[in-house]
């Protein structure tokens, strides 16, 4: 079987190791990867958002089935591309990833069909909008509409700040065509939990619950990132919790998207924050999610190419997923200055010499190859991925093998998971 993966983060690169498990796999091809993707496929410098180009590709290598990593190819339309053609594609339509691509869509369904969720009302002229927050309590949230890569949130605690987010979204436009309508939205006080889960468009299997860490300090400090790190399975995801975020959350939002005609396919990703128990959906994603997927793959014990065809094929019903009991903490290295400037192009010293193991794996996120070196082409630079019998275990497992890597401006948090072992877990 000949499988096409799509994208060039950390994500992709678990993936691509997960998928280069299956024994079915006979050739992996990746566009465009990275420095650690391409130990595991072929890489092909194809951009993720060059539909023809990916399409031409599939055709060419006789691809039997595509992944699909990063959001923005999905909310071109990829999907619908691929089917038209009569290529095999797992991934979400262009109508169903809205869920993803604009959150006033996301919203407006939530609260038709009565999916818990902060109150919240959009904009797309500055005036009302800023009208409507002299009116809010603080804190309160401004987002921007579309696809801004985890950073396009700003939880604003005065509101000078809410204002001044607003009108750089709307009027200066910092977040381009992302930012051209905004959500205002209520703050909610709670935790965080990420559940993603497989779906065919009926049935939903949800995934082990993780945590993601998305302010750039530590002690949940700073702007918003794509991510600085995950666990999984976060301690807070009780059995209780995670049938209640399956029954309200995932099976009412896939059941909506089927009736209105766009029915999920893929892997639906629901950013949650749960209140005095309960859960409240703050974001959906129409893919895995990055760095949660970094934690979450090394824990699955079913074939997951098994798993992406039981979805292409609308047949997940017949097939029993399996998951691992060890623990998972996934720290991501970054570029100094990120999630703002940041420089590239420093070399990456101690790949070589890391003792990877079953218990220690690295996922490259933005590096590429020149010549014998690899350098850094990315604000998220690698991933280091520890697991064990424990949380604490795991975490330590993480941190030991960041230890043995270095290039100029490296910085990580060092705080990943301590929520969770603070809590006894």
């Amino acid at each position: 079987m000949k499988i096409l993966l799509v994208g060039s983060g950390g994500r992709e690169h678990a993936l691509a190791w997960k998928i280069a498990q299956s024994r079915r796999v006979t050739a992996l091809y990746c566009a465009p990867g990275n420095a650690g993707i391409e130990q595991l496929a072929r890489c092909v410098p194809i951009d993720a958002e060059d539909l023809a180009g990916l399409k031409a590709l599939a055709r060419a290598e006789r691809i039997d089935l595509t992944v699909v990593g990063p959001e923005a190819p999905l909310a071109l339309g990829i999907a619908d591309e691929f089917r038209r053609a009569k290529l095999r594609i797992f991934g979400p339509t262009r109508a169903a990833a809205q869920v993803e691509s604009s959150k006033s869509f996301a919203k407006d369904l939530m609260l038709r069909h009565r999916i818990p969720t902060a109150a919240a009302r959009s904009f797309d002229a500055l005036k009302p909008c800023l009208g409507y927050l002299d009116r809010q309590p603080l804190p309160v949230v401004v987002k921007a509409d579309g696809l801004a890569q985890g950073k396009g949130v700003v939880v604003a605690n005065t509101l000078e700040d809410a204002r001044r987010a607003a009108t750089e979204m709307l009027e200066k436009k910092s977040f381009g065509q992302a930012g051209e309508r905004v959500v205002i939205e209520e703050f909610l006080e709670g935790e965080e939990l990420t559940v993603m889960a497989f779906t065919d468009g009926k049935t939903v299997v949800p995934m082990l619950p993780a945590q993601d860490h998305k302010r750039v300090g530590d002690g949940d400090t700073g702007p918003n990132t794509g991510g600085m790190g995950a666990y999984a399975p976060a301690p807070i995801g009780t059995p209780a919790l995670r049938t209640a975020i399956l029954h309200k959350v995932l099976q009412p939002i896939v059941e909506a998207l089927s009736r209105a005609g766009s029915p999920f396919h893929g892997v639906l990703y629901a950013g949650l924050m749960i209140v005095k128990g309960k859960p409240y959906v703050l974001e959906f994603n129409a893919r895995c999610g990055d760095p949660e997927t970094q934690v979450i793959l090394p824990l699955l014990k079913t074939d997951l190419v098994d798993v992406m065809e039981a979805v292409v094929e609308h047949r997940l019903d017949q097939l029993q997923v399996e998951w691992d009991e060890r623990a998972a903490v996934c720290v991501v290295l970054t570029s100094t200055g990120y999630p703002g400037a940041y420089t590239t192009g420093a070399q990456i010293a101690g790949l070589s010499d890391l003792n990877l193991t079953e218990d220690v794996l690295l996922f490259h996120a933005g590096t590429k190859r020149q010549g014998d070196q690899v350098i850094t082409a990315g604000g998220r630079v690698l991933g280091v991925t520890g697991l064990g019998s424990t949380l604490a275990g795991a975490r330590e497992q993480a941190y030991r093998a960041t230890r043995a890597i270095a290039f100029q401006g490296c910085t990580c948090r060092s705080d990943i998971a301590s929520r969770a072992l603070q809590s006894g877990a």
